[in-house]
């Protein structure tokens, strides 16, 4: 059975391995950057278990912009209690559990709490690829960003709570 509970720093190596899998090591977090995430956000960063095995994450500070800026991933700040735009600058899901609704379940559990805590939007950037799958949970393109993380071209995607 699935289950989505905030990150504790002992999953820090769990994390990395499936960042890793799941993006290029230019896109990756890297474990200093999780391990940054893990002690300022863990009220915004959730992992899911299958059997006790972590099997996906997701996890953004909250910032005062309605889109991500590259200097989030590595220069964050603790979430306020309450208002702002959460962010996503990862969700990845273990390979041989996607396509099980896992990243779906987390995109849920995180729009729960910033619901909850009164935030305005949930925000992200995705490749071109990953638009629709978006779209389908209620999150609006916005376009081509800014971002020149990684390399590639990322969209802004975004989804009002209020």
């Amino acid at each position: 059975m699935l289950k989505i509970r905030n990150v504790k720093m002992e999953d820090l190596p769990e994390l990395v391995v499936i960042e890793h899998l799941c993006f290029t090591k230019e896109e990756a977090a890297t474990k200093e950057g999780f391990e940054k995430r893990i002690q300022l956000i863990p009220d915004s960063f959730f992992v899911a278990e299958e059997d006790g095995v972590i099997i996906g994450l997701v996890n953004g500070p909250v910032i005062e912009t309605q889109y991500i800026t590259d200097d989030l991933f590595s220069d964050i700040k603790r979430n306020p209690t309450s208002g702002g735009h959460q962010s996503i600058l990862g969700i990845a899901v273990s390979p041989q559990f996607q396509k099980r609704g896992v990243a779906s379940a987390l995109l849920a559990h995180l729009e729960n709490e910033a619901r909850a805590n009164k935030r305005e939007t949930i925000t992200l950037t995705c490749r071109e690829n990953l638009i629709s799958f978006y779209e389908k949970d209620g999150y609006v393109n916005q376009g081509v960003s800014d971002s020149k993380h990684g390399g590639v071209i990322w969209y802004n995607m975004s989804k009002k709570l209020q």
